[in-house]
């Protein structure tokens, strides 16, 4: 697992989308698992927070359209 550092300004959103280039419900909820102290901050993060970032695909698995036709 890799650790990364804050920036001010940061949501968990917005860390997860710059470095994992995803911030789906799968990947914030293996971040809040493995992070739990988080909470303790506002909803936007200070500066230097420390934060594990899970191991997850890269990109989400998308469902398969249903179409009317099928």
């Amino acid at each position: 697992m890799r650790r990364v550092r804050s920036i001010a300004g940061d949501s968990v959103n917005l860390m997860l989308y710059r470095e994992l280039e995803r911030c789906d419900d799968a990947a914030e909820e293996a971040l809040w698992r493995l992070n739990p102290e988080l909470a303790e901050h506002a909803a936007v993060l200070p500066a230097g927070v420390w934060v594990v970032l899970p191991e997850v695909d890269s990109k989400p698995i998308s469902p398969t359209p249903v179409s009317a036709w099928d």
